[in-house]
């Protein structure tokens, strides 16, 4: 389906069931997922989506995710407070990974900080380029 697609004008419509049918998952079930602030245009974060997850977000308009590591749906900000509002869902090209650009409330990174990419690379280092809510507090 997405490569008889990529041809198709700027506009082109299909039911939203049908693309969601042909999504890419991988061996568990599972596809990534690039959050970006709506406003800002940031990235904040790479996560994964079940089946689930995603028609959770697609109905409640509250990004949810799948924590592999509690093996668990995730509803972003359910015990920190800090949400992300779904305001558009895309599909990339091949339909194997999806982007949610979001209002998010407060930091996105578990850290508290603004995004979970705050590793930057500098020739031979590495670099931390944002504080943490509670840094940014204090100072």
């Amino acid at each position: 389906m997405f490569l008889a697609m990529e041809t198709m004008p700027k506009g082109t419509r299909i039911a939203c069931a049908d693309l969601l049918a042909q999504l890419h998952w991988n061996e568990q079930g599972l596809i990534p997922v690039i959050t970006q602030d709506v406003h800002t245009n940031s990235v904040l974060m790479m996560a994964w989506m079940n089946a689930e997850a995603l028609h959770i977000t697609l109905r409640e308009k509250r990004v949810c995710y799948w924590s592999r590591s509690r093996n668990q749906l995730w509803r972003k900000g359910e015990t920190s407070g800090h949400q992300q509002r779904l305001c558009t869902l895309r599909v990339d090209c091949d339909g194997d990974c999806l982007l949610c650009l979001v209002e998010q409330t407060g930091p996105a990174c578990h850290t508290g900080r603004p995004n979970c990419f705050y590793w930057q690379l500098e020739g031979d280092e590495v670099v931390i380029i944002s504080e943490t809510r509670a840094t940014r507090n204090t100072g």
